[in-house]
């Protein structure tokens, strides 16, 4: 029998699901970065992407904002409510 006194464990499924929502959130920046064409939105928990892709494996960037909205157009056109840096 296996007993851990003062050792918290943190559940797999709560790291699995804050892992992937940290991956979705890097996928939006990683596209708006890149200026890929698509409809981010991000608000809270909740996020959405029509278009862009995923991010390569070392690519630091993230979102610094709990909300907001961008469209990326072909001819590298951006409208966002996110003015801020993608950097960690």
């Amino acid at each position: 029998m296996d007993v851990h006194r003062g050792e918290q464990r943190s559940s797999p499924k709560l790291e699995q699901s804050s892992s992937k929502v940290d991956d979705q959130l890097r996928a939006i920046a990683y596209s708006m970065d890149t200026l890929i064409p698509g409809l981010y939105i991000w608000l809270g928990a909740i996020k959405f992407r029509i278009g862009g892709s995923l991010p390569e494996e070392n690519y630091p960037g993230t979102i610094h904002s709990p909300m907001g909205i961008a469209l990326v157009l072909p001819g590298y056109r951006i409208y966002s409510t996110y003015q801020g840096s993608y950097d960690p």
